[in-house]
């Protein structure tokens, strides 16, 4: 179970799926390579260091991440265009709203275990989340 410190930014309140991870800090170009890639109904889990001071996510890629058939994405750090991630048909939970984005580096790591709030998450597990949290299992719920 995830810490209960994460919003609700998404215009899908409820999402699960398998885990995909990255590991970034203020630098959002694995976010969009990740986004931009088909989703096939996974969760992107983004490891941001818990950064307050950049938007790992903002509205295009928000747009992008519903485009391509992402279940949700989950942001240890930061969102912005809150306005337009409410539109978008993807559950996205951040820590907070900044409006200033990211540098461009190519810094970061795919595919990697990540430590969300403290809980660890590895590629591959699977994430649930509704009104009540986050929860991360290492296999699927059964039906």
């Amino acid at each position: 179970m995830l810490p209960p410190v994460f919003r609700d930014y998404g215009g899908v309140q409820k999402f699960s799926g398998p885990v995909v991870t990255v590991k970034c800090f203020e630098d959002n170009s694995l976010v969009k390579a990740a986004v931009d890639s088909p989703g096939e109904g996974r969760v992107l889990v983004v490891d941001g260091g818990a950064s307050m001071r950049r938007a790992l996510l903002g509205g295009n890629l928000g747009a992008a991440a519903a485009k391509n058939g992402w279940a949700g994405v989950v942001l240890d750090g930061c969102v912005r265009d809150v306005a337009e991630l409410a539109q978008c048909r993807a559950g996205i939970r951040a820590l907070a709203a900044m409006p200033l984005p990211t540098e461009k580096r190519n810094e970061g790591q795919n595919g990697v275990a990540v430590q969300i709030q403290g809980v660890w998450v590895y590629p591959g597990d699977w994430l649930y989340a509704d009104e009540d949290g986050i929860v991360v299992m290492t296999a699927p719920l059964l039906a």
